[in-house]
């Protein structure tokens, strides 16, 4: 946990999911959510504001928070007799992680459970909005769909800011806005944040939001949905059609979960060769989840159930309950580049295997997943290979205890998008004496 210092007070925040390690050097917020409430601070007398607040991708609700509070205060005040007007604020998030950051944050600064309407990313928006709070997202897949959606939620004086770090913003970011909502300019930089002023137009006519994408399975007669946050929409990835080659075909699996599913192609296959299996798919991202249930219902028809769920890793699952999980674990959450999220994943994963589950993985050759596999199952195969990727199999011993908590190797920090984990720390001994003896 850690104090946020903003323009509208200061707050105690904290990531999710918590176990994150290095938590120091991980905030739960960044220089564009402050560089947002500034502007909207001074731009606010406290005499007018917006009625209906509408954010978009607050990953851990430094935002919201913020802004609840502030709606808060002023819904004391009215209360006391000053002026005040009853608003609403509500939170889009394609992320259940995001969401529970949310609920975790109000409850900690105080604010009650409903003191902001948290939405997933698919669910119908209705009436209009004043004022539109847009965290500019890694994926502009994702940025486009979400601009479509609120286009008809927006009129003549609704303001529309997105903000963001200076590297997510690019010119195809500002292209998407004029496009889509109408004029827009951007700020000055400031601490490396950048925001982006947005004017609707109405008389725009954009069209419709090209999500989601369909294509055609290789070698099958599936088709594939694909929302826009959804990972490699418009082909197979070359990773995944790899796993795909070698899933298990066995009468031995009972119970088959996707973890980290995304548009389910892996455990549709998995269902297909292991038709007395019961499939669950499991993902954090609602979109995901969404393509994997269509993908799924329409490949295999409404008379075979699977399970469809939005959650932390395997939370929710009891222990010895799964005889197959398939993982293509991420290496990043937002922009922050790290195995953290692949070891809790493998840790979970052992908690919930039956005794001789497998947990099967894909995964990139140099995330040196099978150290990690082979410490924590005391095992780890490899399935099959090419010049990327590796697929691994750890098998649970009889017996065997799941530890509570992997620590993280020496290479294992957490890292920004560019691969660095700390200035300094990223330099040689003795560059800097070496570039000031050069000049």
């Amino acid at each position: 946990m850690n104090c946020f210092s903003s323009p509208l007070g200061d707050f105690i925040l904290s990531r999710t999911p918590a176990n994150q390690p290095d938590p120091a050097n991980l905030q739960a917020w960044d220089a564009a959510d402050h560089y947002l409430l500034e502007q909207v601070n001074e731009t606010d007398d406290g005499t007018i504001h917006p009625r209906n607040t509408l954010i978009l991708n607050d990953n851990f609700g430094a935002l919201s928070v913020a802004l609840a509070a502030r709606l808060n205060k002023r819904r004391q005040e009215s209360t006391q007799g000053r002026p005040g007007k009853e608003s609403t604020l509500t939170l889009i998030s394609d992320s259940f992680l995001a969401h529970q950051a949310l609920a975790t944050n109000l409850t900690r600064n105080g604010l009650p459970d409903n003191a902001v309407l948290a939405l997933d990313s698919l669910a119908p928006l209705s009436g209009h909005y004043d004022l539109v709070i847009i965290k500019i997202p890694k994926t502009l897949a994702l940025l486009e769909d979400e601009l479509f959606r609120i286009r008809p939620h927006l009129h003549a004086t609704s303001r529309i800011i997105g903000t963001g770090m200076v590297k997510s913003i690019h010119t195809s970011t500002l292209a998407l806005f004029e496009r889509i909502i109408g004029p827009t300019r951007t700020s000055l930089a400031k601490k490396k944040a950048r925001l982006i002023h947005c004017e609707f137009d109405e008389s725009l006519q954009p069209g419709s939001s090209p999500y989601p994408t369909l294509y055609t399975l290789p070698d099958s007669h599936h088709l594939i949905t694909n929302h826009a946050n959804v990972f490699s929409r418009q082909r197979l990835d070359i990773g995944t059609r790899l796993f795909i080659e070698h899933l298990p075909k066995t009468d031995r699996f009972k119970d088959i979960i996707d973890l980290g599913c995304g548009n389910g192609i892996v455990g549709l296959l998995a269902a297909v060769r292991n038709p007395a299996a019961q499939l669950h798919f499991v993902d954090e991202s609602f979109m995901a989840l969404a393509s994997a249930r269509s993908n799924f219902r329409h490949a295999l028809g409404e008379q075979c159930t699977a399970q469809f769920q939005a959650g932390d890793c395997l939370q929710g699952f009891a222990p010895d309950s799964a005889d197959l999980i398939l993982n293509n674990p991420p290496f990043h959450q937002q922009h922050v580049v790290g195995d953290h999220i692949a070891r809790e994943m493998f840790r979970q994963s052992h908690l919930t295997l039956r005794d001789n589950g497998e947990l099967w993985v894909i995964g990139n050759r140099h995330l040196g997943y099978h150290s990690v596999l082979r410490k924590l199952f005391g095992n780890c195969e490899l399935v099959a290979s090419n010049e990327k990727f590796v697929v691994l199999r750890a098998t649970k011993q009889p017996g065997a205890t799941t530890p509570t908590r992997l620590e993280p190797g020496a290479s294992a920090k957490p890292k920004d998008s560019t691969g660095r984990q700390r200035r300094n720390q990223s330099r040689r001994p003795g560059a800097a004496r070496v570039k000031s003896r050069r000049k």
